[in-house]
This record gives structure tokens, sequence and C-alpha cells, in this order.
């Protein structure tokens, strides 16, 4: 049992001469690698034992055998009631309605309600996360405060208000009759939470603008994944864009400012809840293509991934006995029970937002849209908290901005030259 901590203390850092924060040492228990096998131990006591059920399920060949009052429940959650049906072209979303009869005044409203919608949500949910994982609360002059330190619980936060939401927006409104297997949803769900949860953990050692930019360059990984689990080909320009962003990245990594603050220093252990953040992030977005194979619609696949989130969350933080932590220290402090509500309920719009934009003007616009959301908010982080970017990390970041729009132009030459292709042909996929 005194392993551990020497193994933990040996993580080298990536400046020279600095060291971790002391108050991330206050307990090997809050340390990131310790905090992420607690973690999954929680989400294996579920998935585990709920693995042995469908596999008891399949082997009796329940959907011939079985009958009374938890056949319906089974058979949605093991074996789903549909086929697949044909896979749509953008392998995500189902096609955009395109208008008819709108004047252009309408639908440049419609583009600036978006933007607007998009920037607030996700600029707004980004300044409050740094705030809730890096600064503390009720601080005084005499007592220094206290920081929140269980980014599981964030976690669960935003994805019990998503589910809410999407939800209340599947009872409201008509949708498509669902067949995917319950179950499938759980795959998805389990890597998006580790990768919100090392999202989070990453800010108590990187600063904001480096997981920004990370964020940027999980394009590489994604198409990676895309080779392993879709089996997909891409062009020349993709790779030549990813290589781009690489540079841009390494640029900004590099880069040193003679006044950083501790607090910004780019650990070791932040490139690894960042390498986490992409990996878990990228099979996610695979694992959710796949599934729109089956016919639903993406606020279905919303609810879908956030009901197996919840009760992995839920179930992992009462297993710790951290749920109870947790709320206690809301109720200590009411401005982090502002912060932790108005990031649930920015996540939770931001991914309407997403499938409103889409669905209105197509994937191109929708990434142009982030892409200058993540410029905004590299400059409002440095503006809000003081983050110093020297010129080479400036360059770096003009490359990798440079790529990402040459990613969406080139995206959308190719898709009009498919269109003009024979029919019998098909064009390669895209990431």
């Amino acid at each position: 049992r005194f392993c551990l901590p020497l193994v933990l203390a040996s993580f080298p850092t990536m400046a020279t001469g600095e060291e971790i924060p002391p108050a991330l040492q206050d307990s090997w228990g809050d340390f990131w690698l310790f905090r992420f096998f607690v973690n999954a131990a929680g989400y294996a006591s579920i998935v585990v034992p709920g693995y042995l059920l469908i596999q008891y399920f399949k082997r009796r060949n329940y959907l011939e055998t079985g009958r009374g009052i938890c056949f319906p429940v089974i058979k949605s959650c093991v074996f789903g009631s549909e086929v697949k049906s044909v896979h749509q072209e953008d392998g995500s979303l189902p096609p955009r309605a395109e208008p008819t009869e709108s004047s252009t005044a309408r639908q440049v409203f419609k583009l600036l309600f978006c933007a607007a919608g998009l920037q607030v949500s996700y600029l707004t949910w980004g300044v409050l996360q740094e705030r809730v994982m890096t600064r503390t609360y009720g601080a005084t002059e005499t007592d220094p405060g206290e920081k929140f330190k269980d980014s599981q619980f964030l976690v669960f936060m935003n994805r019990i208000l998503a589910f809410t939401v999407a939800g209340l927006y599947c009872a409201l409104t008509k949708q498509p009759r669902h067949g995917a297997p319950m179950y499938k949803y759980s795959f998805a769900s389990l890597s998006n939470i580790l990768s919100s949860w090392c999202q989070y953990e990453a800010l108590k050692y990187i600063s904001f603008p480096t997981q920004v930019l990370a964020k940027a360059s999980k394009v590489i990984p994604v198409m990676m994944m895309g080779k392993l689990v879709s089996r997909k080909s891409y062009e020349y320009w993709e790779y030549l864009t990813a290589a781009l962003i690489s540079v841009g990245v390494s640029m900004f990594l590099l880069s040193s400012a003679p006044n950083r603050h501790v607090s910004t220093v780019t650990t070791f252990s932040g490139v690894v809840l960042l390498a986490g953040y992409i990996i878990f992030d990228s099979f996610t977005s695979n694992w959710q293509d796949a599934l729109f194979t089956y016919k639903m619609s993406p606020v279905q696949m919303m609810f879908g991934v956030n009901v197996f989130s919840c009760l992995f969350t839920v179930g992992s933080l009462l297993e710790q006995g951290a749920l109870l932590e947790s709320l206690r220290f809301m109720a200590r402090h009411s401005e982090f029970t502002a912060h932790a509500v108005l990031l649930s309920v920015c996540s939770a719009c931001g991914q309407l937002f997403i499938f409103y934009t889409i669905n209105q003007f197509g994937a191109a616009v929708f990434t142009i849209i982030m892409t200058l959301r993540q410029a905004f908010a590299i400059l409002l982080s440095c503006l809000i908290y003081g983050h110093t970017v020297t010129v080479v990390g400036g360059l770096g970041v003009a490359v990798v901005f440079m790529a990402l729009f040459l990613r969406v132009y080139a995206r959308s030459r190719m898709k009009k030259r498919s269109k003009k292709l024979p029919p019998g042909e098909t064009p390669v996929q895209k990431v």
C-alpha cells in the first residue's frame, strides 16, 4: 500500500524546475490517477453485472421464449425492436431540411441565432469550467478558501440536466420509432463520461488555452480511430491538415513564457489527461456514428447516452460516498451551486444548438462557428485569467486554426464533387 504514493510521486513535469502545486498534493486520494481507477471500479460494478445479464438472456434465446411483464423492457434493452437501416450520407445526422420558401432575411436571422446560441453557450461553459476547477470558493482575508475537487460530480450534473432536456424534447416532439438495443448506448456513454472527467481534471494541471488547442488536434486520433472502428479511408488533404494541426499544437506547447504562473505549467499529468480525453472522445464519436445505422434522431441519441451516463456516475458517486460530500460543498458555497447549475444549463443548451444548426445549415457552417468559438475561448481565457501566450505560441495557434478552416473548405469542395459522381460510385468518408 506504500508503493502507490511512491509511483505517483515519481511522475515528472514537463517544465523544468516546476512542481505540481501543493494544493494538488493535499492527499493521495485526490490525485487523478487514483481517482481514475476508483471511478473505473465504480463503473465496472455496474458494467460487469449488466454484461452477464445480457449474455444470459442471449444464451437463453429470450427473444423467442420470454414472456411476462418484463419482456418488453428486456427486449428493448437487450435486443431492440428493428433491424438496421441504410446508413445515411453524413453517418451521424439525418439530412438537413432545405428551406423551400424562406426569405434571405429570415435565413440570416436563423444563422445569427444559431451562431449566438453556440457562442454564448460554449464560451460561458468554458469560462465557468476554468473557474470551477482552478479557483477557490469561500476565500476571505483569514481563510484561503477551498477548491472543488470531484470532477465526476460535475460530469453527473451535466448529464442529469442533458438527460432531462432530451427526455422532454423527445416527449413533446415526434421522433422516429426507436429500434437500437439500449445497452449499446452504454459504450458511448462510458467513453463520454471518461473523456469529460479527463477534460475537467486536466485543468488542474494545464491552462485552458492549452486544452482548447488539444481539442482542436483531436482530428488526428479521430482519423486513427475511424480506421480501426469503422474502416474508413481518408483523402490526402485530411492527412495534410492533420499534420499542420500537429505542428501548430507543438509550437504552442513547446513555447515558453518567462513569467508563466505555476497554475499554467503544462505538466506530464496534464498531457496524459488530455491524451485520455482525446482517445475517449474519439471512440465516442465513432461509436455514435455506428449507432446511427439504426433509425434514430440526434436527440434520441442524446437521451440514450445520457441515461447510462447518469446511471454510471450516480452509482460510482454513491459507492464512494462522494455524492453527499459534493452536496455539502454546494450547501457551504452558494456561488459554486450557481456555477455548477449554469455549467450544466450551458452544456445541455449547447447540444440542442448543435443539432439545430447542423439541421438548418449543414456541418460546414457548424464547424466554422465552432472553430471561431475555440479562438474566442482562448482570447477570453487569456483576458479573464491572465494566461500569457508567446509569439511562437501565437503562431502555433494561427497554424492550427488555418488548418481547421482549410479542412472546412476542402470538405465542402469534396461534397460538391461527390454530388456529380455517377450513381455507382461513392465518395471517400470524412471526419
